[in-house]
């Protein structure tokens, strides 16, 4: 495992043991500051900003310090494996800076799309499953495609690949099963943020 990768399933459960020692009202303040909730940004749009622990900040924050933040300890020991599952081979072949840019990236772009889709919702967003499916996606592209030590494929040949077509649709049917509520893999009867996931 790379360390980079070590790092990252160490934060998750260091932060998430953290909450388990926090007051009740200081675990709400934790949430409220570190967490990604959509009403933050249209409370701020409609002229109430500070309405939340963190201000401006916290605004900006929010879109990558969700992914630290789990909902159970079992959320976080089935990020953690599938982080080790993908994230290894990406550190690998990316590097420490360029993988932790890269998955900061794919937090915040999950959370964008979440509050693209759930503007104005006060539900709290947690958890790494936006970035570590970031991550499978980038891993199937250099692993399905040719020689793994070989450069990645531009994404119009990839996505015409049937075994990457085939890998695709079974995601997406997973992720409909999470959003509808069939399966809970967080353990807490929480929803799934599943169109960060895509």
């Amino acid at each position: 495992m790379p360390i980079v990768v070590f790092i990252f399933i160490a934060l998750f459960a260091g932060v998430h043991l953290l909450r388990q020692y926090l007051s009740v009202q200081a675990g709400w303040e934790f949430i409220l500051t570190f967490a990604f909730i959509p009403q933050r940004y249209a409370a701020a749009a409609a002229g109430h900003a500070g309405m939340f622990p963190g201000g401006t900040l916290a605004d900006i924050w929010s879109f990558v310090t969700y992914m630290f933040l789990h909902g159970s300890w079992t959320h976080l020991a089935i990020n953690s494996l599938w982080m080790l599952a993908f994230g290894t081979p990406l550190a690998v072949r990316l590097g420490t800076l360029r993988f932790i840019v890269f998955s900061f990236v794919l937090a915040a772009a999950g959370a964008g799309l979440h509050l693209a889709v759930y503007w104005g919702e006060m539900v709290p967003v947690v958890g790494a499953s936006a970035a570590i499916s970031g991550q499978m996606a980038a891993v199937i592209r250099f692993t399905m495609t040719g020689p793994v030590n070989a450069p990645a494929e531009p994404l119009a040949r990839v996505l015409s690949n049937p075994r990457v077509l085939i890998f695709i649709a079974i995601w997406f049917g997973i992720n409909f099963i999470f959003g509808i509520g069939i399966v809970d893999v967080t353990g807490t009867g929480a929803q799934i943020a599943w169109e960060a996931h895509l």
